[in-house]
């Protein structure tokens, strides 16, 4: 069931205000015995959610729950969950089945078996409308920038490929340019998308984040 306000105790909801206060992303959810557990996801960048002990996140008493479930992973600034095939019953974003992956939004509810996992990112709520402008506004790319921009994105529109952007080397390999062609078609996207003052990990998977988003990109171009 989901974790919500009117079900919190005291304790629970003083737990879970504390982590709202923090503004850092985190999940709730309730456990075997109905014990509300919050874990954080500031030091993490991949939470792996399933029936068995391996998994980060243990639903053992959900015997809908396949031992390897589904995956939160971190992408740019935010969160996506992702079932690529993983699961036998499927995992569902505010009742809507995930198909291989979906972007988190702050209180959505995800769904495994019969358990219930709330999704918060109080800090990302503000931000929101900086977002929205940034989509909405236009980018020209040459007909190079926008093939490596394709290539950057193809892991998150091809079935069965992680989650995770192409690296320079797998760019170059595809296009047959060299890795330094790339890097340079890669430093002129960072700054028309607005990204060049992240910290360079963070620059391609946002870089990312935002093609998709503003539809520079789509699955038209698998």
């Amino acid at each position: 069931m989901p974790v919500s306000a009117p079900m919190l105790s005291p304790s629970e909801g003083a737990a879970v205000l504390a982590a709202e206060q923090a503004g850092i992303p985190f999940i709730a959810y309730r456990d075997v015995h109905g014990d509300m557990r919050i874990v954080p996801l500031d030091d993490v960048d991949r939470l792996r959610i399933g029936r068995t002990a391996d998994n980060e996140v243990v639903l053992a008493g959900d015997r809908e729950v396949s031992r390897a479930h589904a995956e939160l992973r971190a992408f740019g600034a935010g969160w996506l969950v992702v079932d690529d095939g993983m699961s036998r019953n499927g995992t569902f974003v505010n009742g809507e089945r995930v198909v291989r992956h979906r972007r988190l939004e702050d209180r959505d509810v995800l769904r495994a078996g019969r358990t219930s996992i709330l999704f918060r990112f109080p800090s990302a709520v503000g931000a929101e409308s900086t977002a929205a402008a940034t989509r909405q506004r236009a980018v020209r790319l040459t007909e190079s920038e926008r093939r490596v921009l394709v290539e950057l994105c193809r892991p998150f529109l091809e079935p069965g490929t992680s989650a995770v952007p192409a690296s320079n080397q797998q760019i170059a390999d595809v296009l047959v340019l060299s890795v330094p062609g790339v890097k340079s078609h890669m430093r002129s996207l960072f700054g028309k998308v607005g990204v060049e003052d992240l910290p360079q990990n963070r620059k391609r998977a946002e870089l990312a984040r935002r093609a998709l988003d503003a539809g520079l990109v789509s699955v038209r171009d698998r």
